[in-house]
């Protein structure tokens, strides 16, 4: 299974499909319980570290990706909408530790759908950035190679 990337400048958007081996519910969990998301969240050698998640409409997450040299790239995903075992909305941001938006960085806004395949479950991602500059940058710092090793170690973790 391979991660399939279509970018579409003229809105803005960045779509990011994916099929994983696994039912709905195991592929739901691992997108919002925070102790499974820090098991494959982050491309190897990064690991995800929360400090703290509330899934709920209103609730957020924030975490930060621990490189192999110890330096820290903080953020925060702010639950919008949430339809259970089938999508949430998200604002996802860069941060400081506390929570406080970076300027330096573009956020993004994500819709993560989830639907049962006759093979497991594909999930459909919809980032939505506010410029076509943004959604560039965020390309150039390596989005689309991290978010599929991730996905590569989702993968591995629903086959165990």
């Amino acid at each position: 299974m391979k991660t399939i990337f279509t970018e579409n400048p003229g809105n803005n958007t960045l779509l990011v499909e994916r099929e994983f081996n696994g039912t709905p519910e195991q592929v739901w969990k691992a997108w919002t319980d925070a102790e499974i998301l820090a098991q494959w969240w982050a491309p190897h050698p990064f690991k995800a570290i929360t400090k703290t998640m509330d899934f709920r409409e209103g609730g957020y997450w924030h975490y930060y990706m621990l490189g192999p040299d110890g330096s820290k790239f903080w953020c925060r995903a702010d639950y919008l909408l949430i339809e259970l075992l089938k999508r949430f909305t998200m604002q996802d941001t860069f941060c400081d530790e506390e929570g406080n938006k970076s300027g330096d960085l573009p956020g993004m806004h994500w819709e993560s759908a989830f639907a049962q395949t006759a093979g497991g479950t594909k999930v459909k991602v919809t980032v939505t950035f506010a410029s076509r500059e943004d959604l560039e940058k965020i390309t150039s710092m390596g989005f689309k190679e991290g978010f599929s090793a991730a996905h590569e170690n989702l993968d591995h973790l629903l086959a165990q």
